[in-house]
């Protein structure tokens, strides 16, 4: 049988882009919150003896989380041959060490949970420091795939002349590998944090940047102060066309409008986390990988 796939609300869009690259059923999930804001989960659809696909972006993890266990317990419940996780945006990953005593192990400990809960993964540039792979941190088959093929794409058709700029050291996988791939130069700033909100960023080399259209490439954007430093760095070389691409849109209240007024000309952002800027559609990349999973895992 096909498998089926059950989207969260906030993900039906990409549930739709889904459906007919994995010649899928769509399945429905009902989810009610009672008044004390326990969640009673029923899914709607045929699940016996098929593979069944949640997809969930995390955003907002601490909310949906027990909803997500209650949805895969339920489709085992139902008959499922195998519950797989579609997590465009995969929560957690930041914290993989013990910065100070006493501090939990997020990344390690949330990947137990998933674990626990599906038989393989699937998500997009997930927020890796330290972690070279989620082989590390996942006991099931979990891939991260990447948005940067569909992100150089989009440069190619829309932007000419770029250069790619990553606004701290840990944007340089994505920057310099968007630039390796159409040929362009890039440049590495290098940020000093002092608190979740305040980041200064260096200076921007006018020899790499000049007569070219500077493209701001990072993973994520929530607060969006690195960003907007990093924007600021431009105005005074007289350089008004400059173009922030991420892949998850986490936007907190505010953010786009500080993002515009530092020198965003444009604001682009992949289809992970739904957002008025989603541009880029990673979900070919996403359903190529499940794909690989359903022929590998059907006996």
């Amino acid at each position: 049988m096909n498998p089926i796939v059950f989207p969260f609300p906030d993900d039906e869009p990409m549930a739709a882009a889904l459906l007919p690259r994995l010649s899928a059923q769509a399945g429905r999930i009902e989810w009610h919150r009672f008044p004390d804001r326990e969640s009673l989960i029923t899914l709607h659809g045929d699940c016996s003896n098929r593979d069944v696909i949640l997809v969930c972006t995390l955003t907002d993890p601490d909310t949906k989380f027990l909803p997500l266990y209650f949805c895969a317990a339920t489709a085992r419940d139902l008959g499922a041959k195998r519950v797989g996780l579609i997590a465009p945006y995969l929560a957690y990953m930041r914290q993989d060490r013990r910065f100070r005593d006493g501090q939990s192990l997020s990344a390690h400990s949330f990947a137990r949970l998933l674990s626990s809960s599906f038989d393989w993964l699937v998500t997009v540039d997930p927020h890796l420091h330290r972690i070279a792979s989620l082989d590390e941190i996942f006991t099931i088959p979990a891939t991260a795939v990447s948005a940067m093929p569909a992100v150089s794409e989009w440069i190619a058709a829309n932007v000419a002349s770029p250069v790619l700029i990553g606004p701290d050291r840990e944007s340089a996988q994505w920057a310099e590998r968007v630039a390796r791939s159409l040929d362009a130069p890039s440049l590495i700033l290098e940020k000093i944090r002092a608190g979740d909100c305040d980041v200064k960023v260096s200076a921007v080399d006018t020899g790499i940047v000049r007569g070219r259209r500077p493209i701001i490439v990072d993973d994520i954007a929530s607060s969006g102060h690195t960003l907007a430093e990093a924007l600021r760095g431009f105005a005074p070389l007289g350089i008004v066309d400059v173009t922030c691409i991420v892949v998850h849109a986490l936007f907190a209240d505010g953010a786009v409008k500080m993002l515009r007024e530092a020198g965003a000309r444009r604001i682009v952002s992949t289809n992970t986390v739904p957002h008025a800027t989603n541009t880029i559609d990673v979900a070919p990349s996403i359903a190529a990988q499940v794909r690989a999973y359903l022929v590998k895992t059907t006996p």
